[in-house]
């Protein structure tokens, strides 16, 4: 039993260098199908045999680990595990690594791109160009915008830097608080009830609530302006889609801009394929330097914890 399952979607379509240390190290690699999250039955037929995972964003069940009876090790290539029931990993002193701030640069640079594009209206104007209209849309610039922050962990706190170098006033939220050495001109604390209240553009960097209700619902969005902007590059179950379809058919949000989505790919278009929304597929960390870092992070942790774990 000397396999690693690789399943990250950047990964298996095309594989990736420092995946070369683990078959150098003695490990044999197999991968998920290419290209695509892989569901409980692919892992349920990789799994079983392997001792240490590169593991991507993909649901993962107890029955899934359960049935890995020679597991030691799981490696994120990002630094989120709420897509994991760390509770049963506890409990089988089963070791969960992350790749720490790997690619925080990339998400926070998609963040800033979807706050521009939101701004200035650029989906429906070139969607219109390509019907063979000629769409103009007034925007509004970036300088002076209330952004409300929510979470600073690497990646919020990257793009509260950026966006204090735009000009933004930045309203940020954080449990923690850490130091982010950011200017008082540009940057403050703030509850959620000011960042609902005040802000005009807003993005997420933060886990799900532990309880598994959404962070914005209906009652948070009727607290903001009209014509806020929301930007989500976190997670899917963040916001209720159903009172987020309300408040775009109704005007009160100018725009919905996501990198997530509770399917990947969406089935139902209702909310990935509104007027209002900007929809990426994902690519927040899907750039060749995020992918660079993450993935050799990612292999490193494996190497380590395996050689601890190793007899």
């Amino acid at each position: 039993m000397n396999r690693i399952l690789v399943t990250p979607r950047s990964l298996t379509s095309g594989g990736h260098p420092a995946l070369d240390m683990l078959t150098q190290a003695g490990f044999e690699v197999v991968f998920s199908p290419a290209g695509r999250l892989p569901d409980e039955q692919a892992l349920l037929e990789r799994l079983p045999d392997c001792v240490g995972w590169l593991a991507g964003v993909e649901p993962v069940s107890e029955r899934v680990i359960a049935a890995a009876a020679h597991l030691k090790v799981i490696s994120r290539n990002g630094v989120g595990v709420d897509n994991l029931p760390v509770d049963a990993l506890r409990q089988r002193g089963i070791q969960v690594c992350t790749a720490d701030g790997a690619n925080a640069s990339g998400v926070a640079e998609l963040a800033i791109a979807l706050m521009f594009a939101s701004l200035r209206h650029i989906h429906s104007t070139s969607s219109g160009i390509k019907q063979g209209e000629w769409p103009r849309f007034q925007g509004n610039e970036i300088r002076a915008q209330r952004l409300g922050v929510i979470g600073c962990g690497a990646i919020g706190r990257e793009v509260a830097r950026l966006a204090c170098a735009l000009g933004c006033k930045v309203l940020a939220f954080d449990p923690m608080r850490p130091p982010l050495d950011l200017p008082p001109t540009h940057f403050r604390w703030a509850s959620l009830e000011e960042i609902w209240q005040q802000a005009t553009l807003l993005t997420l960097h933060c886990p799900p609530p532990r309880d598994g209700t959404p962070l914005i619902g209906a009652q948070q969005l009727a607290q903001m302006p009209r014509g806020t902007i929301i930007i989500n590059t976190a997670r899917a179950g963040l916001v209720d889609d159903d009172a987020l379809i309300a408040a775009l058919d109704s005007g009160h949000l100018t725009a919905y801009a996501a990198d997530v989505f509770k399917e990947e790919p969406p089935r139902s278009m209702a909310l990935a394929g509104h007027s209002r929304v900007i929809a990426t597929s994902h690519i927040g960390g899907f750039t060749t330097e995020s992918v660079d870092r993450a993935t050799e992070m990612a292999v490193a942790n494996l190497l380590q914890a395996l050689q601890v774990n190793q007899p």
